[in-house]
């Protein structure tokens, strides 16, 4: 039986996690640009999942559909695919593959066929797999976040507690590159529940990988802003090779953040733009627009925080999406003001913004097909 990849820009780190973890069950995943027999394998999420569905739906083959999208949305991805996976993936899909392969109808936690649907019971333990192998990917070493933001899936996908690859096998797999870039969703989180810091972990993290070019703190793995002070920038400073730090401020309102459970405030964000400055480090600092929470006046706000930051560093802005599965799904985004598109026209002008304000999937796509690739 031969189990295919879909090829997608956005999933090429899923698919070096998932093969790596397949390849402990003795399972190949063969990279395929379009579905072949026997079993195709996808990871959507809910920018790219319309572009699939159609593809899926008249696939002549099994089709196993997981990732963020299915796993908010399993009842209607389970409409036009053969198996969901419902969470996280690497105990669930060789599980499955395993099952169809010996004939059972007996799902494994985490699945849902068009029949049946068993609920997932169970967290990935990082260390028990290991980040990539044959595929090559960054490197996962935190999991799950405690903070709810009301627009991110993250929680939601692989849970509100934090848990981390050893140290040890951290520094095993990165042997195979010169620089060495993570994924985490609060890389200064590194080693902690995700709100009390353990920078002696993050230390030791720095230390273990002596000869190799860390980046840390930047794409794929920024920080919060209540995490940024002198000693942790300290750290990057001493053992990292990256000159900027990207976190996520989100908005310039108080009441916004506050309705967003962000866990931080705008002073927060102001402090951490003046600690890099102070250490010679450039912030790239993320932004929404449009939120549903948002009133004129408090996206003006967020604009004029965007200004000061330009000033010594860079914004990184978008237009807000509902995703299922969060507190906002089914809200509305808001529009951006004509003064505010004026203004974030005028910084992108400068260099002084990046993203895309207008069209979340011109944004998606450009931004992942740039980075991933």
């Amino acid at each position: 039986m031969k189990i295919n990849w879909r090829s997608i820009p956005w999933a090429k780190n899923s698919f070096a996690a998932l093969s790596a973890a397949c390849e402990l069950s003795d399972i190949t995943l063969h990279e395929v640009s379009s579905p072949e027999n026997d079993i195709t394998c996808y990871s959507l999420n809910s920018v790219n999942e319309p572009h699939f569905r159609d593809e899926i739906s008249d696939a002549e083959c099994i089709t196993i559909v997981g990732g963020p999208h299915p796993t908010a949305c399993w009842e209607e991805v389970r409409q036009y695919a053969d198996y969901v996976v419902i969470g996280e993936g690497e105990y669930t899909m060789p599980a499955l593959i395993n099952m169809i392969a010996s004939g059972s109808q007996i799902l494994p936690a985490g699945v849902a066929s068009k029949e049946q649907v068993v609920m997932p019971n169970h967290s990935v333990l990082l260390s028990s797999y290991p980040p990539f192998s044959v595929v090559k990917g960054y490197t996962e070493i935190s999991r799950g976040c405690p903070f709810g933001c009301g627009y991110c899936q993250t929680p939601r996908l692989c849970g509100r507690h934090m848990h981390h690859r050893r140290i040890d096998d951290i520094e095993r797999a990165t042997r195979v590159f010169r620089d060495v870039r993570f994924v985490t969703p609060n890389a200064l989180a590194y080693g902690s529940d995700g709100i009390h810091l353990r920078l002696d972990k993050v230390e030791q993290l720095f230390k273990s990988l002596t000869g190799r070019r860390i980046f840390f703190g930047t794409f794929p793995s920024e920080v919060r802003p209540e995490c940024i002070s002198d000693a942790s920038l300290h750290l990057i400073e001493s053992y990292c090779a990256n000159r900027k730090v990207h976190f996520g401020a989100q908005s310039g309102s108080n009441h916004v953040l506050q309705m967003l459970r962000r866990g931080h405030t705008a002073e927060d964000v102001m402090t951490a733009y003046d600690c890099c400055r102070d250490h010679g480090l450039t912030p790239i600092v993320d932004y929404i627009v449009g939120l549903p929470y948002e009133s004129d006046d408090e996206q003006r706000l967020s604009v004029t925080q965007m200004k000061e930051i330009s000033r010594g560093g860079i914004v990184h802005v978008h237009h807000f999406t509902p995703l299922p599965g969060t507190p906002l799904a089914g809200t509305s985004a808001r529009s951006i003001l004509p003064d505010v598109q004026r203004e974030l026209g005028r910084l992108a002008q400068s260099g002084k913004a990046t993203g895309s304000w207008i069209d979340a999937e011109v944004r998606f796509f450009k931004e992942h097909e740039d980075q991933l690739s």
